[in-house]
């Protein structure tokens, strides 16, 4: 065999896959995203009776109204800082991730035990913290919370929406994940589907 022969083979075979693995492979797994998985593939969007997206089940947004469950905490305000004017540092780590602080990180424990910490937020609502609470999650945009952590605050949304906590729990127990094939991972629950859920029930 000829070495332009063998240069011939090796140009015909690095086009050929390069065909397949650029264009072919990428536009099957488009058509097959939009026709069979539409809604994952384009961001898992929620959008309200106008049809205006309001947000997305994959990403965490905070809530401050009593009405509402709160979210974890987030070291990056669920990216919804102003770059232009972050005094507050939210935007130091970018838009998404932990803040790498260590444990025996004065900042850190300013931000959990501090005056203005997440512990003494709680405590002043009435919620007995949990861990999901109290710390920011890997990405800082975690969308779930423990059941237990949902549970914590019923006393608080009972009382400022006037419903009974029996609905709220049984709200909750609707809204709560399990675990990815019945094995991985832990049951959460999606705060933000649960609220648009709590809003069905009560203003």
């Amino acid at each position: 065999m000829s070495q332009r022969h063998q240069v011939s083979k090796a140009i015909r075979s690095t086009l050929v896959l390069w065909v397949l693995t650029a264009f072919i492979y990428p536009l099957f797994m488009l058509i097959s995203g939009q026709v069979v998985f539409s809604y994952q593939a384009n961001g898992s969007l929620i959008t309200n009776s106008q049809g205006v997206i309001i947000g997305s089940t994959l990403i965490g947004q905070p809530f401050a109204s009593d009405k509402y469950f709160w979210s974890r905490p987030s070291t990056t305000n669920y990216s919804t800082a102003d770059a232009k004017n972050d005094e507050a540092g939210i935007l130091k780590t970018g838009v998404s991730g932990a803040s790498n602080l260590a444990p025996s990180n004065p900042a850190l424990l300013e931000r959990i035990n501090g005056n203005e910490g997440e512990i003494n937020k709680l405590k002043k609502a009435g919620i007995q913290p949990t861990a999901d609470l109290v710390y920011t999650s890997g990405s800082s945009l975690d969308p779930h919370i423990t059941p237990e952590g949902a549970k914590v605050q019923i006393a608080r949304i009972a009382k400022a929406r006037g419903v009974e906590p029996k609905q709220l729990e049984t709200l909750i127990s609707q809204n709560t994940d399990g675990r990815f094939l019945g094995i991985f991972g832990e049951p959460g629950v999606n705060v933000f589907k649960l609220n648009l859920a709590l809003d069905k029930i009560s203003k």
